[in-house]
């Protein structure tokens, strides 16, 4: 008689066996409840009301790319949060930031991070770039039935493409279209006024302290215009997350880093409230 494998303490030979290098597609076949999209809802009894992260902004530089990600989350018309962390590393090479419903966003980023390194082990090597882009894309795809429920989640996609030598940005919307931006992008409640801030800041040649600055910038003016977007706060010691991927790898910015930037910007913001000015030609 074969041994039950939960009385004996072993995995199924299904479970060392993986058919697939997708993590989704594994955990689909052996425990389907446990991805996101799948979970049963209760009926809606009015509006959901569930912390919200806001605004993600990422600009390009010849050297790699910079994301970064203001600290709030709100509730409604409530700040939930005042220190939230909406970046993370997916892996060495590569980083997602988060916007809209915070728990579904927290968890997909953990699934996303497993994805990639189920894939790296699987096959014995790193996911393109793009490939990784893709992975994401069909995540938030399988979300699609809670974010027509309110549940969304929307993220900013960024990191080094080891092939063509460049740091890129994917944004992608809630049906899990995907699409690439060029030097710079946002989302979130706050991207219209941050993409706004890069757009009449943003060059070709900026170095990585420049594109850092940029980044501070745009998330401060989000924060004057977008009450769900936190701007740096000095009082609490509260600064944006900022994260640079080059072709060293992944990299985020120390506290004191951070608010090193974010105070420099505050101080030209007491002789410059609206920020630096553009040339008009």
């Amino acid at each position: 008689m074969e041994a039950n494998p939960r009385s004996t303490g072993r995995l199924p030979a299904a479970f060392l066996t993986p058919g697939s290098s997708s993590f989704m597609d594994f955990l689909a076949d052996h425990s389907p409840e446990l991805l996101p999209g799948k979970r049963t809802l209760p009926p809606l009894q009015g509006a959901i009301e569930a912390p919200h992260g806001t605004t993600i902004v990422a600009t390009t530089f010849p050297g790699g790319v910079v994301l970064a990600g203001d600290r709030r989350a709100t509730m409604g018309n409530m700040i939930a949060q005042r220190d939230i962390e909406k970046v993370f590393p997916a892996d060495e090479y590569s980083a997602v930031g988060i916007a809209g419903t915070a728990g579904l966003a927290v968890e997909m980023v953990k699934l996303f991070q497993l994805e990639l390194e189920h894939f790296e082990k699987v096959e014995g090597a790193q996911l393109s770039l793009e490939g990784k882009a893709n992975r994401l894309s069909t995540m938030i795809r399988s979300n699609l039935g809670m974010a027509m429920q309110g549940l969304a989640v929307v993220p900013l996609f960024a990191g080094w493409d080891v092939d063509r030598e460049k740091g890129r940005i994917f944004s992608y919307d809630v049906t899990g279209g995907r699409s690439e931006e060029h030097g710079f992008a946002a989302t979130g409640s706050g991207s219209i006024f941050a993409r706004g801030s890069m757009k009449k800041l943003f060059r070709d040649d900026l170095t990585e302290q420049q594109a850092i600055t940029l980044v501070v910038q745009a998330l401060y003016d989000a924060a004057d215009d977008d009450s769900a977007t936190g701007g740096p706060d000095v009082a609490r010691r509260i600064y944006p997350i900022i994260t640079v991927i080059t072709d060293e790898g992944f990299r985020k910015l120390t506290e004191a880093e951070a608010s090193e930037t974010a105070r420099s910007v505050l101080d030209r913001r007491l002789e410059q409230p609206d920020g630096p000015r553009a040339a008009l030609l």
